[in-house]
This record gives structure tokens, sequence and C-alpha cells, in this order.
């Protein structure tokens, strides 16, 4: 197989997309498939990789992490000839997408896509409702000739079919179970932050709107009296809010600790109690899966892919979307009930490992081959929804 990989936001830009598709040319390395990648070109990046291929780019107004690139077509084109790819897996609909998307549809290489994020759920958050229809009829012209649009959830599948994109394939995500572990519980992350309360809860992720960071702040605010005193939050990210953030939140029990990774960010999960994620626009919620892989119990919207990775009252809690008094009632059940805050983090950590991402992308190895063998076939190679 010799693939083809196109995306407009890749490692070491800081969001889930690009760490997903990371891991992935990672793997394809391990099963040594032969490939090619085009990304935008940021700092910090391996210029010594002969198979991956940059442009110049600037960041995206809604979601600065992605990156709007201005590829040189002429330039993958060529090659792309002299490569001669079996596939092409579009990651992301803007320039650099585009370009392989243009190429797959003029030379009749089989391509695929992926969806990842939500992106009209953003508009509300910016006052760009008025432009969901034109998005909307983008992203079915985009996906209309993919063989295969995989997504990492049920609700994304379902979200997509009632847009009318169809032949839906299921790519879910997985879990670094030796990096998110409750092993990495040193209380190395409660002596840097100078945190003595008896309860930490953690929020980790991009400090933006869409993140229903508001509803985290009436969390904090509306918990009750006997309780917040016992209770140390620790939020960690950056984005455009942070500074605002930092103004909003109280100042006696609440730590933002900027950008995390690696063994720093394995710390800060193994070290919480609870994982508290208000975001109801996700398409699938990495970070509540790494926290439950650290033995912390998460609780989140019963909306998006997150409701599918936390059961309620098993692994964590399920609340309705933007309802702060909900996650209020969660917290302080899960605390104020050790036995079940005990068996959360086992069934949490149970369950998490589970989810390897080497199973999973190699469940997405046999899709690419489906859908080469099928473009070769005699009939019309069309693949249905799984």
């Amino acid at each position: 197989m010799r693939l083809a990989l196109f995306t407009d936001t890749y490692y070491p830009q800081v969001n889930g997309v690009a760490l997903t598709l990371q891991k992935l040319v990672r793997h394809l390395e391990h099963r040594n498939v032969t490939h090619q990648v085009f990304i935008p070109d940021v700092t910090d990046q391996d210029l010594f990789a002969s198979n991956i291929h940059r442009f110049a780019s600037l960041p995206f107004f809604l979601y600065p992490e992605c990156r709007i690139a201005f590829p040189n077509y002429f330039s993958i084109r060529n090659r792309l000839q002299t490569f001669q790819p079996d596939l092409i897996h579009i990651a992301t609909p803007f320039n650099i997408g585009l370009c392989g998307l243009s190429y797959g549809k003029k030379y009749k290489i089989p391509h695929v896509a992926s969806y990842h994020t939500h992106f009209e759920r953003y508009l509300e958050y910016y006052r760009l409702q008025a432009v969901s229809h034109w998005l909307w009829r983008y992203i079915r012209w985009f996906h209309h000739s993919c063989a295969m649009t995989f997504v990492p959830s049920e609700e994304t599948k379902r979200h997509l079919q009632s847009h009318g994109i169809f032949r839906l394939g299921l790519w879910k995500r997985g879990v670094d179970c030796h990096l998110f572990t409750p092993a990495k519980n040193n209380r190395q992350i409660r002596k840097k932050y100078n945190i003595h309360a008896p309860f930490l809860c953690l929020y980790v992720g991009r400090m933006a709107p869409e993140k229903d960071l508001e509803i985290l702040l009436e969390v904090i605010r509306q918990m009750p009296a006997s309780l917040s005193g016992n209770i140390h939050w620790l939020l960690v990210g950056d984005g455009p809010l942070l500074a605002k953030l930092r103004t909003q939140f109280p100042t006696n029990n609440v730590t933002f600790t900027g950008y995390l990774q690696g063994e720093d960010l394995a710390e800060a999960y193994a070290a919480a109690d609870l994982f508290v994620f208000p975001s109801s626009t996700e398409t699938f919620g990495n970070v509540v899966l790494e926290a439950m892989a650290s033995g912390t119990p998460a609780i989140g919207a019963q909306a998006g892919g997150v409701q599918e990775i936390i059961q309620h009252k098993v692994t964590g809690f399920l609340c309705p979307p933007r309802d702060a008094q909900s996650f209020v009632h969660a917290i302080t059940e899960a605390i104020n009930d050790a036995g079940l805050l005990r068996t959360m983090k086992l069934q949490a950590r149970r369950y998490a490992r589970t989810q390897s991402w080497e199973a999973i992308f190699d469940e997405l190895l046999t899709w690419y081959e489906k859908v080469i063998f099928l473009s070769k076939s005699p009939d019309d190679g069309t693949i249905h929804s799984a």
C-alpha cells in the first residue's frame, strides 16, 4: 500500500487531530506502510524527513491550532505522480486537504476523508450562525466523492447522516496506557502548584469559547460552601481565552498551568480525583479517555462523543449539556461517596486499557485495504456505511 496523507494540522500543533495524525504516521512506519505526508509548516518540526512535505501557513481564525496553508499544487502533483499513491487520506477540508481532493478526483485515485471537528457548532460561540447553511453545503460537496468518511463516534456518524453525508466508517481514538497511568500519581503536581486541599479537580483542554468554560466557572462558583474549601481546581491548557479566564476564576482555589505535555500532563491526570469536562462540542474527547486511563473518573456533558466514553456512575458521570447545577451535584456525589469514587477509578482505568491505539490503527489500515480493493473491482466500488 502506498498512502498519501493530507492535513492542515499536525504535530507540534496542540490539538487532538494533530496528535492523532502524528500517532497514525508512527503506526504507518511501524507497519512498513509506504507514505507521503503533506502538512502546514510550523516551527520545531523535523526538517529532514523526506516523506513529509510542508507549506507556508497562517492560523485559522476559528481554530488557531489548525492552519490555513498556501500549498503549491503543482509541486504536490509532481510529487504524487512520482510516488503513485494507491490511496489518498484527506484529514481536513482546508487548503492542503483540497489539494489532495483535487488530485484524487482528477487522476481517479481512490480517496477517503476523516471528519474530526464540528466546526458548525463552533459558529454559535463566535456569533457566525448565519454561515451554517453555506458551511454544510461545502462539507457535503467536499465529502461527496470520497469512498469513505471516517468519524470518531456514533453520534458524529448520525450527525453527518442527518446532513446528507453517507459512506461513513467508525474510526475511534485510543489512549497510551503506559504514559497515562495511576502510577504517575507521585504528588509532584501538588508540590509544584502548592496544592493542599483534600480533593483535586482537573480540566484539560483548549481555553476557548467552544469548550463551555463559562459553565465550568459557574460550577466552581456554585459548589456548596461546605465542600468548596476542600477542592482545588487545576486548569490545564492554552488558548485565546486564557488571559481573560485568569481574571474571572477565583484565585484562592484555582490554578492555571498553561499547556502541559508528556510526563507533566500524565502526572496532572493521575494526581486528580475527578476530571471535569463541560464541553458539548466534542466529536470524541481524547482528554476524557486520557483521564480515565490515569484512573481519574470523568464528569462530562452528555453530548457528542464524550457520552460514548463515559458510563454514568460506572466510569464517571454524564450531565445535561451546559447545566452547571448538574455538574455540581455529580462532583458532590462523587466526593461524598468514597466507595463510589474508588470503584469508578478502577472501572475508568479498566475501560481505557481496552482502547489500544494499535488495534484502532490496524482497523483503519484494514479499511484502507478494502477501499483500494473495491476501487479495482469491476463494479462501481461503492462502500456503504459501516
